[in-house]
């Protein structure tokens, strides 16, 4: 993992707010699938994940306790400890299928900014109420991706991921 000191945080130009839609299991994988939302339209990313870590974000979204802090509690926990504090995160890149993320944290005046995957970054913005971005390349390229699977109609996806109801997301169940 690696982290730098950059400038202070605030939303970049290239990147979309984006919230967490839900969460549903992929019927051809069996994986779970976080369902991204741009909260200035109807564009819909899905990402899938891991089974432990949608589980540490629907945690969080049903705001479960735990009788002891899950790994991303911990995480908290301990910036918490070093007075740092997550101010956003954003889904960085595409690359090879994968997504990346960063965590931007700000710690004794200084903002760092920490490599990631996507699902650890939003356990932890959930964790500490901060926004979720989406950079627009990424945005783009996933449609790219989508529009160029043969057994994948990016519209129909597009169209089928928006109009999910509470009852297909699981209620964040996993």
């Amino acid at each position: 993992m690696s982290a730098s000191v950059v400038h202070p945080v605030t939303q970049a130009p290239d990147e979309v707010e984006v919230q967490i839609r839900g969460l549903m299991m992929d019927p051809v994988t069996n994986m779970p699938i976080v369902v991204l939302k741009d909260v200035a339209s109807d564009m819909v990313l899905p990402i899938w994940v891991g089974i432990f870590e949608a589980n540490a974000i629907a945690l969080e979204l049903e705001k479960t306790a735990t009788p002891r802090p899950m790994t991303h509690d911990l995480l908290q926990n301990l910036a918490r400890g070093l007075n740092a504090e997550v101010r956003k995160v954003v889904v960085s890149e595409l690359r090879d299928d994968t997504f990346f993320a960063v965590i931007w944290m700000e710690h004794a005046g200084e903002t760092v900014a920490m490599d990631a995957r996507p699902s650890d970054a939003i356990a932890l913005a959930l964790r500490w109420d901060c926004p979720i971005y989406v950079n627009r390349d990424v945005l783009d390229s996933s449609r790219q991706v989508a529009g160029s699977s043969p057994n994948v109609n990016a519209e129909e996806m597009r169209r089928w991921l928006e109009n999910l109801n509470d009852d297909d997301m699981g209620r964040y169940k996993m």
